[in-house]
């Protein structure tokens, strides 16, 4: 599987494109769900001042969220052009405890360095999810963990995905939970929390209009509030979720 459309991505979308990346979250038409993700990733990282590495960063707003939030990080990306402009909005930041490498994280030189390792939004877009999980299993400390924020089952056939892969060349596939938690086993991880959609908490829970004016209004709610109940109470492991695994 080629990564050449990851390598030259920066360069083929454009200013208009690298604009929309340096300024996310707020750049993005989901900029409260971006949030609303991070906010529940800090929340099961270790607390800072821990050693975070930051798989696939792109533009690397993940990153400057985590350094402003007191963690030491490094960020790594396989596009040149994307650790170009990550490190530029860095220096403007003034962010000492983050640093950015051109690196793929299929094959990482880290052993037991971090505290924490991140895949948010990008493990789907792997030549071999296998090796990078593996891989970020041996950057981590004893008692370190792997955290990831994937698309669930569905996502490489929906027209968005589809549409990514035929304009720009990139990899887009299915990583739910329970592939995740089968690799990261695979690796030598253990599974120590499992968290549901934060895409569907937040529909649940701040939803504009909570009681529904139709009948396809109702069927929609009905079927959100059955999709949180399994995920809160069942452990939901084929849609979107956020895996915490950790290296004993």
């Amino acid at each position: 599987m080629s990564k050449q459309g990851e390598i030259e991505y920066a360069d083929r979308i454009g200013d208009a494109g690298r604009a929309h990346l340096r300024g996310k979250p707020f750049s993005d038409s989901s900029c409260s769900t971006l949030l609303f993700s991070m906010a529940a990733v800090i929340g099961a990282l270790p607390r800072p001042p821990a050693d975070v590495l930051d798989c696939g960063v792109g533009g690397g707003w993940t990153s400057r969220f985590l350094a402003r939030a007191g963690y030491r990080v490094v960020g790594i990306d396989i596009a040149p052009k994307m650790i170009e402009l990550a490190e530029e909005d860095r220096l403007a930041d003034g962010l000492q405890n983050l640093s950015f490498q051109v690196a793929e994280y299929e094959t990482l030189a880290f052993k037991e360095q971090f505290d924490a390792v991140l895949f948010f939004d990008c493990l789907h877009h792997a030549a071999d999810e296998r090796a990078a999980i593996a891989s970020a299993a041996r950057a981590l400390r004893p008692g370190g963990v792997l955290v990831t924020h994937e698309p669930g089952e569905g996502h490489a056939k929906n027209a968005t995905s589809k549409d990514a892969m035929a304009k720009w060349d990139v990899t887009e596939k299915d990583l739910p939970p329970n592939l995740i938690i089968s690799l990261g086993e695979a690796a030598g991880l253990r599974l120590k929390r499992l968290l549901p959609n934060p895409v569907l908490v937040e529909r649940v829970a701040f939803a504009p209009n909570w009681i529904p004016k139709s009948a396809k209004e109702f069927s929609a709610r009905f079927f959100e509030l059955v999709a949180f109940s399994r995920a809160i109470f069942l452990g939901e492991r084929r849609s979107t979720a956020i895996v915490v695994m950790e290296k004993p």
